[in-house]
């Protein structure tokens, strides 16, 4: 897959202030990730179904204030 012909989208949470964004760009059988301030660094690719894994995955448990792990 050749990145110059993918179109790339960032996340609406992205402010544009501090950079710290991921790039995605969705093709048919594969997924491409990459870094927003430095795109010509290099790529990530995954299949798509891993990607569609990830997303579906549960979020970690986090601990409550009093120190507590909540979603276990």
């Amino acid at each position: 897959m050749s990145t110059r012909d993918l179109t790339w989208r960032k996340s609406s949470y992205s402010n544009g202030v501090g950079g710290e964004c991921v790039e995605v760009s969705l093709a048919p059988n594969a997924v491409a990730l990459r870094d927003s301030k430095a795109p010509a660094a290099g790529t990530l690719t995954i299949p798509a179904a891993s990607w569609r894994a990830l997303l579906r995955a549960p979020e970690p448990p986090s601990a409550s204030p009093e120190g507590h792990l909540r979603g276990i």
